[in-house]
């Protein structure tokens, strides 16, 4: 367990709140806590994990609140812990923690309570990683990506990964250190079978990760198309209310215009962007560059023709950029359509009475490839993640192809590598930097 100096923070949002948590972590928080805190029972008497009321000191003031001790290991940081749960009035919050920087705690870094976590066993990089993306989620697919992550259950994944690439290793160090006696033909087979396992267990959960990934950060859809087809209206109509500017003048939106719903439990990100077309207005070739942008980033595009005319060089234009993004063909205001111009297109609409819009949503949700995924699965949600998984999934394709081949202690190289790979998403191989920047992310009270 390592030892560390008293950090103190605010927990809870920098707002004013019904209720407001200072935590403080280290060597001897309960002593600070004996200062501050007076009720019944003496601090130093404090039975661990039972909420105690009473009155904090901040200072200046008092206020009537709740104080709990956790006593290491047996806390969120693996070292003893204290919190004082107080009325949520930013002043109340802010000179409660200042009174226990006073009585010498220091104030936390971001992310520095989890990261103690981490450093002493309690939770791995992976968990870590869950966490905070189960505190920035906004949507349900965010929180269970995040959960998966938080429960340790990628982990488990690759600690029988791990657990049977340590198992060959030991049978071919066995050989290795007693060459008189060569490995057998049935034991070469077991080590080539438990490799093709693990490296076919790592190759199904790699494949999950753009779908997965989309599951944690939402899916971008963008709507383009010549200008005045009605790509506004249609945002509008998707996300209920007007979001973008809609005329019958052409160019009306000279910038790209975004919007974000939830659509099964999934987060998407909606961008009305400006018509394409050749513009000799320097206001509108740029809205039609940033157009371009975000088609080139998209997950999904929407490509939009108005149904009452005939294709026109603009149209074609448009569908050129876009013909071989994943798309979905819409022809806008099919309750005026007379003649059939666009025979093949995925589906008719009108943006403008709303008509053929939740049939397009589930449309998009398929197109995003997330129809029958298992949200309660195992998948991969962030890139580190997935690199990691490809290192030892190469790693593991040499050492399979080496065998009968190559020496064993060759193979034996190979093998290591995929270990320290794995080892990455635990944070057992991570470096400094990569520790570093996970905790970044975090808000100063986690």
């Amino acid at each position: 367990m390592i030892k560390e100096d008293n950090i103190a923070a605010i927990s809870t949002a920098s707002q004013p709140s019904g209720v407001a948590i200072i935590r403080i972590s280290g060597e001897s928080p309960l002593e600070i806590a004996e200062k501050m805190f007076h009720c019944k029972t003496d601090v130093k008497d404090f039975e661990p994990y039972k909420m105690y009321v009473g009155s904090i000191d901040g200072g200046n003031f008092k206020d009537f609140g709740m104080c709990v001790y956790f006593k290491g290991p047996k806390s969120y940081t693996g070292e003893d812990m204290v919190e004082f749960h107080c009325h949520g009035g930013q002043a109340i919050t802010r000179g409660i923690l200042e009174n226990c920087l006073k009585l010498g705690a220091r104030f936390a870094e971001r992310g520095e309570f989890t990261k103690r976590a981490f450093l002493n066993g309690k939770l791995s990089l992976s968990s870590c990683e869950g966490l905070i993306d189960m505190i920035n989620s906004q949507s349900v697919a965010e929180v269970k990506a995040g959960y998966y992550l938080y429960k340790e259950n990628l982990l488990k994944k690759i600690k029988e990964s791990q657990s049977d690439l340590t198992y060959v290793l030991a049978l071919i160090d066995a050989n290795i250190d007693y060459p008189e006696e060569d490995i057998e033909q049935a034991e070469l087979d077991d080590v080539k079978t438990r490799l093709e396992k693990v490296k076919n267990d790592i190759t199904k959960l790699s494949d999950t990760f753009n779908t997965g990934s989309r599951a944690k950060n939402g899916v971008n859809v963008v709507i383009c198309g010549k200008p005045n087809v009605g790509k506004s209206s249609l945002l509008n109509g998707i996300l209920c209310c007007d979001k973008a500017i809609v005329t019958s003048v052409e160019g009306t939106t000279r910038d790209v215009v975004e919007g974000t719903i939830e659509y099964n439990g999934v987060r998407f990100n909606f961008y009305d962007t400006a018509g394409i077309r050749e513009s000799d207005n320097t206001v509108e070739k740029m809205g039609i560059e940033r157009s371009k942008r975000a088609i080139d980033s998209a997950d999904v595009v929407i490509f939009m023709v108005d149904g009452t005319s005939k294709p026109t060089s603009d149209d074609k234009e448009v569908y050129e950029i876009v013909k071989d993004k994943n798309l979905i063909k819409v022809v806008n205001k099919g309750d005026l359509v007379k003649d059939d111009y666009y025979s093949g297109y995925d589906m008719t609409i009108s943006a403008k009475e709303g008509k053929g819009i939740a049939e397009l949503k589930e449309l998009i949700y398929e197109k995003a490839g997330l129809a029958g995924f298992n949200f309660d699965g195992d998948y991969l949600v962030e890139r580190r993640h997935y690199e990691a998984l490809k290192s030892a999934e190469n790693s593991l394709e040499k050492a399979i192809s080496a065998i009968s081949v190559m020496p064993l202690d060759i193979i034996t190289i190979d093998i290591r590598q995929a270990l320290l790979s794995l080892g990455l998403i635990s944070g057992e191989t991570a470096d400094e930097n990569v520790i570093n920047e996970i905790f970044a992310k975090f808000c100063v009270g986690k």
